[in-house]
């Protein structure tokens, strides 16, 4: 019986074809689902033999746990350097979207607090 291994959702693409090469570096047999068309089914990787689970599961854990040791020396690296992503990065790349992130912000915080205060002054 099938056994869920990995979910891909919000997973970058990097790490998800370094999860298949992995898999299939050790040949482990298994397949892939999609979100599907209106993106509500979950995207993962399964593995067609239940018996196999806490094999590649320990296989999987060592890989994490060295790509986020990984992630995490790059990020120092960048921010050593002075290249790590800002806010004003953020602002420079799509300053339109910027602002327009900071009214919606600003208007679902001031929105509960103008009716809450509305309703204590009745």
């Amino acid at each position: 019986m099938s056994k869920l291994l990995f979910k891909l959702r919000n997973v970058p693409d990097d790490e998800a074809e370094e999860v298949r090469a992995l898999l299939n570096e050790h040949q482990i047999d298994f397949y892939e689902t999609s979100s599907g068309n209106w993106g509500i089914s979950l995207p993962a990787l399964w593995i067609r033999d239940e018996t196999q689970y806490s094999q590649v599961r320990e296989l999987l854990d060592v890989y994490q746990a060295e790509r986020s040791a990984r992630v995490r020396e790059e990020y120092a690296r960048l921010k050593r350097e002075g290249r790590h992503k800002t806010i004003m990065d953020s602002f420079r790349e799509n300053p339109f979207a910027f602002i327009a992130y900071l009214f919606v912000v600003y208007a679902l915080l001031y929105l509960p607090y103008k009716i809450i205060t509305g309703l204590g002054q009745s």
